[in-house]
């Protein structure tokens, strides 16, 4: 660990076509790329499912044979096939992609499916009952309400990105894996440990910015926030019949009143 930390604080290791700098870009990009095709597939899939009812039976069984299939086999498997058939940075990119694309479609699939399978049916016949549409529900009641479950989803999936992006450098791709795949070669083990240090500080920080962001966007009903206007406790208190004065009570003190009087 020392080494590595001596590795990690060296100037010389930060800056140029092999810097830290330049390989946290290339994974960045990886993950942000993979992602972004990932939401754009599952989210709209998922939440058709749990709003209509229909599939459940195909997403459960989509989402685990995904998680099934082996990444490492399945990147060298489409590499091959894209040196032979494709041209130029794509051959290897293209593969690349894809693989992180199907690691990352399972947990936001099923998060955002549970998410709005989970809306309360009776909060749907009130949205229906106001004259919204199927179509506004989802999008105005059954989407904002599934929020907390569909960021969980895209934490988990940027999580499992970050951490199989290194498996690019086996393809002679960049980003953080070239530090593990070349030190291993070079038994520079300062080096690897460097590249997982990195890894795993890049899944913190990411995974600690995708939670700041959902304290935002998510409604403060669903995640127990206080919200302006504030009511203390003494508002909120409906008092009991009992400490209501009685009608016998209530007598004696406008007699003591009126006596008070005289």
């Amino acid at each position: 660990m020392n080494a590595g930390w001596r590795w990690l604080t060296d100037g010389s290791h930060w800056t140029g076509a092999d810097g830290v700098w330049t390989r946290l870009g290339e994974h960045l990009w990886y993950t942000l790329l993979a992602l972004v095709i990932a939401a754009v597939i599952a989210l709209p899939i998922g939440a058709l499912i749990g709003h209509t009812g229909k599939g459940t039976a195909l997403v459960t069984g989509l989402a685990n044979a995904l998680r099934a299939i082996p990444t490492f086999g399945l990147l060298i498997l489409l590499a091959l096939y894209g040196l032979t058939n494709l041209r130029g940075e794509f051959a290897l990119l293209g593969p690349t992609i894809v693989v992180l694309v199907i690691l990352a479609i399972p947990p936001i699939l099923s998060n955002t499916y549970a998410g709005i399978a989970a809306v309360d049916p009776a909060v749907r016949d009130a949205a229906k009952g106001m004259g919204m549409t199927g179509r506004g529900a989802l999008f105005r009641v059954e989407l904002p309400l599934a929020l907390p479950l569909i960021l969980s989803g895209l934490r988990s999936a940027f999580l499992q990105v970050v951490a199989t992006a290194t498996i690019a450098a086996f393809v002679s791709l960049g980003g953080f894996g070239r530090y593990v795949v070349d030190g291993l070669a070079q038994q520079d083990y300062a080096k690897v440990v460097g590249g997982a240090v990195l890894v795993a500080l890049l899944a913190i920080i990411g995974d600690r910015l995708i939670a700041l962001v959902g304290h935002f966007v998510v409604s403060p009903g669903l995640t127990g926030r206080r919200v302006s206007g504030r009511a203390t406790t003494a508002d909120l208190v409906v008092p009991a019949e009992s400490d209501k004065p009685q009608d016998s009570e209530a007598a004696v003190l406008r007699t003591v009143d009126a006596g008070g009087k005289h």
